[in-house]
Order: structure tokens, then sequence, then C-alpha cells
């Protein structure tokens, strides 16, 4: 979970996640955590800024060979 989409928009201050997508988010998290532990794996799941936890996360796994991610799409104004 990265703080930084938790924080007020640029143009007027309004948050970016309100309390019911932030449930709604935490519920799926929560589901998708529960339904891969059935099917024996688990997820890993962190808050902070993405390109410090996936450094760190590398660091403490040693042996990973490739990480795939997606960029959000921002605003031109």
């Amino acid at each position: 979970f990265d703080p930084r989409h938790y924080l007020g928009t640029h143009c007027f201050g309004f948050p970016k996640t309100g309390p019911h997508r932030l449930r709604f988010l935490l519920e799926s998290v929560k589901d998708l955590r529960e339904t891969l532990k059935k099917k024996g794996s688990t997820l890993v799941v962190r808050r902070g800024k993405p390109e410090d936890v996936v450094r760190d996360l590398i660091t403490q796994l040693g042996s990973v060979s490739a990480v795939a991610f997606h960029e959000e799409v921002r605003e031109i104004l």
C-alpha cells in the first residue's frame, strides 16, 4: 500500500481513496490472501513507497530473477 494513494489530490485536495473504497480494497486483499492460503501459497502485503518496499523485498528474498510492475497513468494538466 503506497501511502501517497491516500493523500489529497494535487488540484483540489480531495482524498484519492475514500473510506468505502479503502474498505473494499482491504476486504479484497484479505479475500485474495485467504484464497491463496487455501491453495498453499501466500500474499506479501507491505506499506510504503513501492520503490523502497520492492528493493527491500528483493534484498530480503535474495534470489529474485525478475520483477514485473505497471506504472499508474497520471493526469496531464
